[in-house]
């Protein structure tokens, strides 16, 4: 990739570090996780309440009496949900706690005459007051389907503890209930009735009062989270989508990832000149952006900055997701922030490219027999196909999906044939029936011959969709195919597009990213080590669910050239969070609750990226 990193400006620039993790919020989660901890086993277990821990166990509401074991209880809950929120200093989770801590050194007192718990939680109350200015983080994104995920956790996690409760009285449980019994028992009193468990003396009490603790606060915090004032994850305006595709026009060349800034779920940050951007997307509380900066190189420490006083505001984590070596430079540069190589994006000049050369054997000879079975491909920009036929590639496309999830983020766009795309790239292959073979091979640019085989999308049986790389290239977005179809779809039509390309005015195109390619070349060469042995073994194990080295072999067979990309990460722990957090984004793990079919249609799509590519049917090629 071109482009010069920025030197720095004379003036002082000020570097804006991520929001490293302060002592003080950080301690005061972990606080409060010990307390509800305890505060839940004081709640629970009667021995715990007589143990060597019962000072320790005295930090919240007591658990004396049937009345304070429910706010023992109850206070355990609520501290463990917001412990994770005080870490990352959220503003709301501060407010809850100040309100909480107070009320369990009252309860320490007036039901248990407690003078240590209610100076205990006094203890944990002051730095609370005193640090205030810490916890100023804003709220996340979030949407009302929060309030059903809430729903389902809690009572999972009500059911279970309930559970506990209920078996944690042996010598005063009277007889021998079931295991169906104690269930029935704890889904009665979560509702505040009595089960068909009874006890001796107050225990009754205690377990009945704690059920109904759990019940109260699994309906009170769901009904919470569905009338709290939403805030919707951001969306890209028609405004920012326009100001990026001016962006895109001048500088759009430097990068092959640039095009797929645009994806309309991605937010954006603009530099305070307006002559650069970076877009990205919260997921799990990691800020993620991904590919370089886009617009003026020269101006991209500004849009950086503001994309660190975004994530510093919120209290996310910040990272971006495949960026190239001139990105990675500046971002570590402005940021403090480091750089791990992640793997290699795979870029075919044209005019190098040949089918001739035993290197190309394999290819040369699955075209060629494709070709004789009676396909044929079409070449075009998007602009050039009519709406019925985009119409019949959208459905085709969406039927012939491997998985019931979307996939793709850092490299797919999320649309095809959309009227402000019209120069994407399409390639398609069509099985004309009972057509001979062209011995001069069968490419076709923008030619629009009508189906000659019935089915539901006629004589398609395969689609590539490219992005624009500036004016002179394009980078691969997704790739489907038939399953009926012959194997090697997909060679064939990369093929077709690289040979369709001197007409097009394409001189480079993008076979995108093939994650830790230099550890698979590198491990299978003789004289490699023990460690990158073992790393390549773990790459091609891990392969069998994320087909990491049939993607890079995949595009190795087109004789690329690769250039490497990169993650930038505040801290090494974060790399496990940031891990994760790009594989829901690129739609490998799931985490949210599944959502009717109807409502799904309706959610913005997101399309597979080239690295999914396995799961299209690279691996039958």
């Amino acid at each position: 990739m071109s482009g010069e990193v920025p030197g720095r400006s004379s003036r002082a620039r000020r570097i804006v570090r991520g929001p490293r993790p302060e002592a003080v919020p950080a301690l005061v989660g972990r606080a409060c996780a010990v307390v509800g901890v305890l505060d839940i086993a004081a709640g629970v277990f009667p021995r715990f309440r007589h143990s060597r821990m019962h000072a320790m166990a005295e930090v919240l509401p007591g658990s004396l009496g049937p009345f304070a074991a429910a706010l023992s209880l109850s206070a355990g809950v609520l501290l463990l949900l917001l412990a994770h929120g005080l870490k990352r200093r959220k503003r709301r989770a501060w407010r809850a706690a100040v309100a909480l801590l107070p009320a369990g050194a009252v309860s320490q007192f007036v039901y248990r005459h407690s003078v240590i718990g209610a100076l205990i939680s006094l203890a944990l109350f002051v730095p609370l007051v005193l640090h205030r200015n810490e916890f100023k983080a804003l709220p996340d994104p979030r949407s009302r389907w929060r309030a059903l995920a809430n729903f389902v956790l809690m009572s999972a996690g009500s059911l279970a503890l309930g559970l506990v409760v209920v078996s944690a009285h042996p010598r005063r449980t009277i007889g021998d209930p079931s295991l169906a019994d104690r269930l029935t028992h704890v889904l009665y009193g979560l509702f505040g009735f009595e089960g068909p468990v009874d006890y001796e003396g107050s225990t009754s009490w205690t377990v009945a009062f704690s059920l109904g603790a759990l019940g109260l606060i699994t309906a009170v915090t769901t009904v919470y989270l569905a009338f709290r004032p939403e805030h919707p994850a951001a969306r890209l305006t028609e405004e920012d989508e326009a100001r990026l595709r001016a962006l895109l026009e001048k500088h759009g060349a430097r990068d092959s990832l640039g095009h797929f800034a645009l994806r309309r779920d991605k937010a954006v940050v603009f530099s305070p000149s307006g002559k650069a951007a970076v877009t990205y997307r919260v997921v799990s509380g990691v800020m993620l952006a991904s590919g370089d900066p886009i617009g003026d190189v020269e101006a991209w420490p500004g849009a950086i900055e503001r994309f660190m006083d975004e994530a510093k505001a919120h209290s996310w984590t910040p990272a971006v997701m495949g960026c190239s070596e001139t990105g990675g430079e500046v971002w570590t540069r402005e940021t403090g922030l480091d750089a791990l190589e992640l793997g290699d994006e795979a870029v075919v000049d044209v005019a190098d490219f040949s089918l001739a050369g035993r290197a190309m054997r394999n290819v040369r000879q699955m075209v060629k027999r494709i070709e004789r079975a009676g396909y044929e491909t079409r070449v075009r920009r998007i602009r050039d196909l009519g709406e019925a036929e985009l119409d019949r590639i959208r459905r085709a496309a969406e039927d012939w999906r491997g998985t019931d999830t979307e996939r793709g983020f850092s490299m797919a766009l999320g649309r095809i044939g959309d009227p402000t795309d019209g120069d994407c790239l399409i390639a398609t292959a069509h099985r004309i029936e009972g057509a001979a073979p062209s011995a001069s091979g069968r490419v076709a640019v923008g030619d629009g011959r009508p189906d000659e085989t019935p089915g539901p999308y006629g004589d398609l049986k395969a689609i590539l969709h490219f992005v624009p790389w500036g004016t002179d290239g394009v980078s691969l977005d997704l790739m489907r195919r038939d399953r009926t179809a012959d194997p090697g779809m997909n060679e064939l039509l990369i093929v077709a597009a690289l040979q369709a390309a001197p007409k097009l005015g394409i001189t480079r195109i993008s076979l995108n990213f093939a994650m830790f390619r230099s550890a698979l070349a590198r491990g299978e060469k003789i004289g490699a080590g023990p460690v990158l042995r073992a790393w390549r073994g773990l790459l091609v194990f891990l392969s069998r669910w994320f087909q990491i080295e049939s993607l890079y072999k995949f595009n190795a067979k087109f004789q690329p050239r690769w250039e490497p990309r990169f993650v930038v990460y505040r801290a090494s722990g974060d790399l496990p969070r940031i891990g994760l957090a790009a594989m829901q984004a690129e739609g490998f793990v799931d985490l949210a609750l599944p959502l009717p079919r109807f409502l799904r249609r309706g959610a913005p799509a997101a399309r597979p990226c080239a690295h999914a590519v396995a799961e299209q049917g690279v691996h039958a090629a």
